[in-house]
């Protein structure tokens, strides 16, 4: 078993090191709070029915979490990408936090707690891709921030990206912080618990998929054209703009009363598992460079493809030229880390 790290036992120069950009605009400056998990993947043909017992093909452990993987997924794009996480002080949190300075993610802000256990989700991938996930919060409840120094992250960052893997205590002092800084929102309200109504105002990009846009806007989401009446429905309560994903169906965005859709790409599927995430961080970098809103979707829509190729979710995330490459017109392999 490898021994748990410390601050101090991570090479500072690979903590604070990111990717060299390969493209002429600024780097982006992203803001990530979330989860952190360690996935354990089983792979079998279908999920058991109630008091049924099937052989699964494989166990694989992989780092996973909505926080993270959507920190790495920026990385990956070519951001500058500071992350704000919980880990316990075990051979998972330290497995996590390597795999976080190996995508060049920014952990000075990432706890380490004696006496807990890391964050783990249970993941089952069935034959044809799609994935059933249990999730043991672990760590991650615990997560406190450091007022001043969120302050600080956020004045600098030019997005910061949420989801809902940590406490609404922890949701709303973001959200606070993020006003005060003048930093934009992009938030994916996954897993679906009720929002207070002072929080839409805050948000600039609410980025849902077709269950979570169903329950925010309580119609039913089935196709683009649900998906548009839901997203007008979001933007009413105070959000700038609506992205909803569609899986098989593509993504529909809605900005200032324009209304794009935009279709998924027909390539090949093993595991969905991340896809979502690779989608927000290819988003929410996009816009953090200065492109339009249904442009940064079409890139995200790219990455998500690229991930669902390939087994995991941070393993399965896309860099930056293998977008590139399929906008061109060829899809690069993959390369895992």
């Amino acid at each position: 078993m490898v021994a748990p790290l410390s601050s101090s036992a991570l090479p500072r120069k690979l903590l604070s090191a990111q990717p060299e950009p390969d493209h002429p605009h600024s780097v982006a400056r992203i803001a990530v709070v979330g989860s952190l998990h360690m996935d354990a993947v089983l792979h079998l043909e279908r999920v058991p029915r109630a008091g049924e017992t099937v052989m699964a093909h494989s166990l694989r452990y992989l780092p996973g979490g909505k926080g993270g993987n959507q920190a790495v997924a920026c990385a990956r794009h070519g951001a500058q990408v500071t992350l704000f996480g919980c880990v316990g002080r075990d051979h998972h949190g330290n497995s996590l936090r390597l795999a976080l300075h190996d995508a060049g993610v920014d952990m000075d802000h990432v706890q380490v707690l004696d006496g807990v256990s890391t964050g783990a989700a249970m993941v089952l991938v069935e034959g044809n891709g799609q994935n059933r996930i249990c999730v043991v919060p672990g760590a991650n409840v615990l997560l406190e921030l450091p007022d001043e120094a969120l302050l600080n992250v956020l004045a600098q960052a030019d997005f910061v990206l949420l989801q809902r893997e940590t406490s609404d205590s922890v949701l709303e002092q973001v959200l606070e912080a993020a006003r005060s800084a003048g930093c934009r929102v992009v938030f994916n309200p996954s897993p679906v618990r009720e929002l207070p109504e002072a929080w839409w105002p805050l948000v600039h990009t609410l980025v849902v998929n077709e269950v979570e846009a169903a329950a925010y806007s309580d119609q039913v989401v089935d196709s683009p054209a649900t998906a548009a009446d839901a997203a007008q429905r979001l933007l009413a309560r105070g959000v700038s703009q609506v992205v909803v994903t569609l899986g098989a169906q593509g993504a529909v965005a809605v900005c200032g009363g324009r209304v794009s859709t935009h279709p998924a790409l027909a390539l090949p599927v093993l595991d969905t598992t991340g896809a979502g995430d690779s989608f927000l961080g290819a988003l929410v970098t996009r816009l953090a460079e200065g492109h339009a809103l249904g442009d940064a979707v079409q890139w995200g829509i790219r990455a998500a493809s690229l991930c669902m190729g390939q087994v995991g979710a941070q393993p399965s995330i896309p860099q930056r030229a293998q977008v590139e490459a399929l906008a061109g017109g060829v899809a690069s392999p993959l390369h895992v880390q």
